[in-house]
């Protein structure tokens, strides 16, 4: 069922264009997206499916384009594309925005960012964000993938590419398949061994960021940093 068979007042385009996006669930907003739905299934099912089939909108933003066309509904190249699009837009929109402002402006858009690129992960990611001067994103690098339980992080590879990118600033992020983002005394443990590490070239710590599905915790906030 396309989205203009739905009744007037609950069609996805005009609730937004009357109430603002905001006001859309996540499966409305993705229906917009998607269009149509298909035969035995309407646009708002479909989307809601591919929301759960993927574990929300993180997991959605980390799926490749082999599991979207493993998905009923998604074996077009059109609709994939589409979709792989709009979720990049929204990884480069959240960037262009840390790369303009110091993130100690923009806390939250730091978990945004982070979160968009790895909450939806099955295995552990180690990444950092390299700041400049005036902490702003110079780059994000995921440095180190490891097994559902942990990762394996060299604090000289953290050094190396900080001296690369002329950092002056890092924002460290991990994720927790789990779901689960209280830190661990390792977290903590290899948080005060990059800090030490990274002092030695003059570059700050600012945070440890740890993300999940839905969720995203700030060790500095916790006062762990």
């Amino acid at each position: 069922m396309p989205l203009t068979d739905l009744p007037h007042d609950a069609r996805p385009r005009e609730k937004l264009l009357a109430r603002g996006a905001g006001a859309l669930s996540d499966a409305e907003l993705l229906a917009l997206v998607l269009r149509t739905g298909f035969a035995g299934k309407s646009v708002l099912q479909f989307a809601s499916d591919l929301l759960g089939r993927f574990g929300g909108l993180a997991g959605l933003l980390q799926a490749d384009a082999t599991a979207l066309k493993s998905f009923k509904g998604l074996g077009g190249p059109a609709k994939r594309a589409e979709l792989a699009a709009v979720l990049e837009l929204a990884r480069r929109a959240t960037a262009e925005q840390l790369k303009a402002r110091s993130i100690l402006d923009n806390a939250q858009a730091v978990k945004n960012f982070l979160q968009l690129h790895l909450a939806g992960r099955a295995h552990e990611v180690f990444a950092a964000l390299f700041l400049d001067s005036q902490h702003r994103l110079i780059e994000m690098e995921e440095l180190f993938h490891g097994t559902l339980a942990q990762t394996s992080v060299y604090p000289r590879e953290v050094v190396v590419r900080a001296l690369h990118h002329n950092a002056a600033a890092v924002v460290l992020a991990h994720n927790h398949p789990s779901g689960n983002t209280a830190p661990s005394q390792a977290d903590q443990t290899l948080t005060q061994a990059l800090k030490a590490a990274l002092a030695l070239i003059d570059v700050r710590v600012l945070d440890h960021v740890i993300v999940a599905p839905g969720n995203a915790l700030s060790m500095a906030e916790q006062g762990l940093v």
